[in-house]
């Protein structure tokens, strides 16, 4: 384990062994030996009749979540499953119904809907509520979501806590609400140690490659919620270069010099991280970017290009899929030969699986000669196929920016030689391009009708059916 991450593990280990002690000492007010061994649904019951007050019951919820953290997997499937229990009443649920349907007028219909709609409502919803109640609440609620995905399979109860804890979790994490701040090699270290922790796309290795990424030709922003002021929601960094950049080695090169933000003309978003599992379904990233492009174009007039440099994590398993299934047209015969002879195999598809199946960087020999093939297959991937419903983007970084109102503009050759994008993509990554003028009309043709932006030649390589 590197340092950094044995910094992480301590840092998170501190604050919980903090936030346990401080329930459990809010607890021990309203909660004595008998309550804490009674049954889940016991003490959950408890908090809902606020014996003794809203405070009694704030108390409680902290007795609650803190002995939810001591418990093993099993522990917490339990716990949640007694927490989906409590659901409406079902005979209040059909009394009501029939009091709708048998409303004689406009009046007392609306009284009896009103009434449906508070008996529709189930009680864990003010369970729910109540733990926002309590310090560090909410990030209480957003991890105890990740646990609930992670277990409810197809359990319908649990399903349905699901949904319930997710529009509320919406409603709460309202754009709104959400404060974007900058993050700069100034920010508090527990910051700075939960953003080396959040990186999922490109991993921070050392503190060298930390401020690398916060020196004065970057920018990294994230979203803040008021009740979770030292937890990044989704960040992005940010690199201010001349150009299109075409490989993430050279833009991380912790030995380049560092640029003049004020020469650049162009903004680089590399790194985009969801930093909260609960918070899945969520969407930020389209608030997000847009404030980042208009921070930017303020703070650097020069700026004339937004674009990606982005992974590509499902071409690799795409391709292997079509060599399984020998897809027709995959190689026209020109291809075909060339590979084949380039690689002394049999034919090109046999040459394209040996490819495949390397775990190296495809930089020596016959590989290059594999370049021109493997990019108009790359294009065709991320323009024109297509996930189960037919419509969206397969590739789900794709789907992500396309949504977003970007442009496919570019796939990378040896984008990304790391072992991690050589599994993924086969070194391959994209420019994806944020037009600030036509972000809208991009979102709206692909989320209405499924049409994909591309630049010319990039649409034209993937059409390029092989013959």
């Amino acid at each position: 384990m590197s340092d950094v991450a044995i910094a992480e593990s301590g840092l998170f280990d501190r604050a919980l062994n903090r936030l346990t002690l401080l329930w459990r000492d809010m607890a021990a007010s309203v909660t004595g030996p008998a309550e804490e061994e009674a049954s889940w649904e016991t003490r959950m019951r408890a908090c809902l009749e606020a014996k003794g007050g809203e405070i009694s019951a704030r108390n409680r919820a902290a007795g609650l979540a803190q002995s939810y953290l001591t418990l093993d997997e099993a522990g917490r499937v339990e716990f949640l499953r007694a927490l989906a229990s409590f659901d409406s009443d079902p005979a209040a649920v059909e009394a009501a119904m029939r009091a709708v349907s048998a409303a004689a007028d406009t009046a007392s219909r609306a009284s009896a809907k009103a009434k449906l709609r508070r008996v529709l409502e189930p009680p864990r919803l003010r369970l729910l509520t109540q733990f926002t109640t309590i310090p560090v609440g909410v990030k209480f609620l957003v991890d105890l979501r990740a646990d609930l995905m992670r277990h409810m399979g197809s359990d319908p109860m649990l399903q349905a806590l699901d949904a319930d804890l997710r529009t509320q979790l919406a409603s709460w994490f309202d754009l709104g609400f959400l404060e974007l701040r900058r993050i700069d090699w100034q920010s508090p270290a527990a910051l700075l140690e939960k953003l080396v922790g959040y990186e999922a796309v490109h991993r921070i290795r050392t503190w060298r490659d930390l401020k690398n990424r916060l020196d004065s030709d970057r920018r990294c922003y994230a979203f803040f919620h008021p009740r979770m002021p030292e937890e990044p929601l989704i960040f992005v960094e940010v690199a201010l270069v001349k150009g299109l950049s075409g490989s993430v080695q050279t833009l991380l090169d912790e030995r380049a010099p560092v640029q003049d933000p004020r020469a650049a003309d162009t903004a680089i978003f590399y790194s985009i991280n969801n930093c909260q599992r609960g918070l899945d379904g969520i969407s930020f990233g389209n608030s997000l970017i847009k404030r980042v492009v208009a921070l930017l174009s303020e703070e650097f007039p020069n700026l004339k290009t937004f674009s990606t440099l982005s992974p590509i994590p499902g071409f690799r398993r795409w391709l292997e899929e079509q060599l399984i299934e020998t897809q027709p047209k995959l190689l026209s015969e020109e291809e075909s030969k060339a590979l084949a002879e380039a690689s002394g195999l049999a034919d090109g598809v046999a040459a394209l699986r040996a490819l495949v199946a390397q775990r190296r960087p495809l930089a020596e020999g016959w590989c290059q000669k594999a370049e021109p093939v493997l990019t108009r297959l790359c294009a065709r991937y991320l323009v024109l196929e297509t996930g189960r419903d037919g419509r969206r983007a397969r590739d789900p970084v794709g789907h992500f920016h396309l949504s977003n109102g970007a442009r496919v503009e570019r796939v990378c050759w040896r984008g990304d030689t790391s072992e991690k994008g050589i599994r993924e993509s086969l070194g391959f990554m994209v420019n994806y391009l944020y037009d600030p003028a036509k972000i809208e009309d991009y979102h709206e043709a692909y989320v209405g009708e499924g049409n994909r932006a591309a630049a010319t030649a990039l649409r034209k390589l993937a059409r390029s059916v092989a013959a």
